[in-house]
């Protein structure tokens, strides 16, 4: 019985009471219902709604209706299951991208904090480098010189995305090292890890959710820009690709053609408007002082 009720109360502590305070924000609950949507749409849409690759010349540009709920584009096929078809791609860079990058982040940010001297010399240095590079044009670059799938494109973007986040965790850990509990922590020699991980890292734990989800964020803008520029090999369909046949084949210069235009940009400023609501309430999740 006891293993059941310690189950019980870390589910009804880590699943019930976090769902609650999300649910008790309209907002949140308005962002969590989206992520739903959106990871529900990459792991299931492809299943009920195959993609259209059928050219139909004689149904180009047609307008949404029951048939086609967000028209046709260029070839005729419909625009709703290249919207469906194409979350996959994106949600799994944006997530592996995001994953990435606060691992990095935090692990550097924590050993520059926590270590100083030698450590945090070198590991800043580093960092100051990256922060000058202007993050685009580098990965624009290296995709012209490396043949890019989904994981390398997520793994580039990541591996440079962390030097900001890094330096917002080194100052997190420069405050927190000096307070008293880490402080009697050191005076009972319980160790580095056990400092770091149990001390430090909890009271980090609601920054570096909320930089996770907006990570992602700024991962969709990479993939999405390199894809629409023609600088990532179009090896699968993903918004991003529809945005750049939408501009090579011109679609701008057709009225009826808007559609095609503007499905795949608020497909994501949706997913993006989704995260930030969900992040915001998270802040309310682990800070209790934000609930009132």
């Amino acid at each position: 019985m006891a293993p059941a009720r310690s189950l019980k109360r870390v589910f009804r502590t880590f699943v019930i009471e976090p769902l609650k305070i999300i649910a008790s924000s309209k907002a949140g609950l308005a962002g969590f219902i989206g992520l739903l949507l959106y990871i529900s749409m990459a792991a299931f849409g492809p299943y009920i709604v195959p993609l259209d690759t059928r050219p139909k010349p004689e149904k180009r540009y047609l307008p949404p209706s029951w048939e086609h709920p967000l028209g046709t584009d260029f070839e005729g096929k419909d625009i709703f299951s290249q919207i469906i078809n194409g979350a996959r791609d994106v949600l799994f860079v944006a997530f592996m991208a995001g994953t990435l990058t606060v691992l990095i982040a935090t692990l550097l940010g924590s050993i520059a904090g926590f270590k100083g001297g030698l450590w945090d010399s070198i590991i800043m240095a580093v960092d100051e480098v990256l922060l000058t590079i202007p993050q685009f044009p580098l990965l624009s670059v290296l995709a012209a010189l490396v043949r890019l799938n989904n994981f390398t494109l997520a793994a580039i973007i990541g591996v440079l995305s962390w030097p900001a986040l890094a330096r917002a965790i080194r100052s997190q850990v420069l405050s927190l090292k000096e307070r008293d509990f880490i402080e009697a922590a050191r005076a009972l020699d319980l160790g580095t890890r056990h400092i770091v991980l149990v001390e430090i890292m909890p009271n980090l734990m609601p920054y570096i959710v909320v930089s996770w989800i907006l990570s992602m964020t700024g991962a969709i803008y990479s993939q999405v820009g390199l894809v629409f520029l023609g600088f990532v090999p179009f090896t699968s369909h993903n918004w991003g690709v529809m945005i750049n046949m939408a501009w090579t084949w011109g679609a701008i210069y057709y009225k009826t053609s808007v559609w095609y235009i503007l499905s795949p940009i608020l497909a994501i400023t949706g997913f993006q408007l989704s995260a930030i609501l969900f992040a915001r309430s998270l802040e309310n999740v682990f800070n209790p002082r934000l609930r009132g």
